[in-house]
């Protein structure tokens, strides 16, 4: 059985889930003004497009339609007597294209008319959480490590040894290797 389109569209305080929403201002500026959002109005795929309706002065009769979303949704046709607010929920269907229809709204009987862009995208999805490997070798951070410093400078005297022929330089160098070493292997508990 088909209900008629008011059973599809609510009228409601807000309602929590996967909904989008957009916020328009009524008698913000003006007798019977309409303000609508500076950023444009998007509603996901299988979602519903909140359109909350802030009146900001004396209640107001106001007209909205869509002449352009029996693509997107069941919505065509609403009229709605806003005292302060106002949330009109649109149901937007789940197996459709990315695309747009056009929200037009009148307010003081015909005395202002807007049309809102709604912009229709699929959903956002999550990206799914990779854990990071390790790495094979492990990645440099930071200072060299002391050992390696310690083995610089060892073979810096064991090559002065080589040419000089000093004995004290193969020692000092073959001291420097093993308090590097030591160092190492005793920092590491």
């Amino acid at each position: 059985m088909i209900f008629p389109l008011p059973f599809f569209v609510l009228i409601s305080a807000g309602t929590g889930g996967n909904d989008s929403g957009t916020e328009i201002y009524l008698n913000r500026s003006g007798i019977n003004s309409i303000e609508l959002p500076r950023q444009k109005i998007q509603a996901a795929t299988g979602s519903n497009l909140q359109v909350k309706f802030l009146n900001r002065g004396a209640p107001i009769h106001i007209t909205i339609s869509s002449a352009n979303a029996s693509m997107y949704t069941d919505f065509f046709h609403e009229n709605l007597y806003v005292v302060d607010e106002s949330v009109l929920n649109i149901p937007i269907y789940t197996d459709i294209q990315e695309g747009f229809f056009d929200l037009e709204i009148i307010a003081g009987y015909g005395g202002m008319k807007t049309t809102a862009r709604v912009n229709v995208i699929f959903p956002l999805q999550k990206k799914p959480i990779i854990l990071e490997e390790s790495p094979i070798q492990p990645i440099a951070r930071g200072r060299p490590h002391l050992l390696m410093v310690m083995m610089g400078i060892a073979l810096i005297f064991y090559t002065a040894w080589l040419y000089t022929s000093l004995e004290l330089l193969n020692i000092v160098s073959f001291i420097i290797l093993i308090v590097g070493a030591l160092y190492t292997w005793y920092r590491q508990r």
